[in-house]
């Protein structure tokens, strides 16, 4: 039950990483074609604030599990740690490099999640942990 929310929490943090990524790529496009969206909540420096937090929040939670409970490989975190951060700060370059930095950081996140994923269905004490409590449970 464990690995089936972590694996969730894993692809939802590609999702929630993914849209935010794509929330941030598509206003530019929307802004001219939809002018009260420039206007609305979705053009809000909090509501990007809040999309990229839960987004981090998400892949910690994933990745702190998977790297105690099955693999213990740093780099997943630290691809997330870069990529909120490379996020979090997108304006740093202007705001001509803002797709590119979103891009970076929101691929980071979205790899972190992939590495992790990977990790942990290739992990051998999680498949020997498995035996061992199926064989427990079937003894008793």
């Amino acid at each position: 039950m464990l690995q089936q929310n972590r694996i969730l929490l894993d692809k939802l943090g590609i999702w929630v990483s993914g849209l935010c990524a794509l929330h941030c790529l598509a206003l530019p496009l929307l802004l001219p074609i939809l002018p009260f969206v420039a206007s609305s909540f979705v053009a809000e420096v909090w509501f990007e604030r809040t999309i990229l937090s839960l987004s981090i929040l998400v892949g910690a939670t994933a990745l702190l599990i998977g790297f105690y409970r099955h693999h213990r490989q740093r780099y997943p975190l630290f691809a997330l740690a870069a990529g909120a951060a490379i996020y979090w700060n997108k304006d740093i370059f202007g705001e001509a490099y803002e797709p590119i930095t979103i891009a970076l950081g929101a691929g980071l996140i979205i790899a972190a999640h992939l590495m992790n994923l990977r990790l942990c269905r290739t992990c051998r004490t999680c498949e020997s942990e498995t035996h061992h409590t199926q064989a427990v449970t079937s003894r008793i």
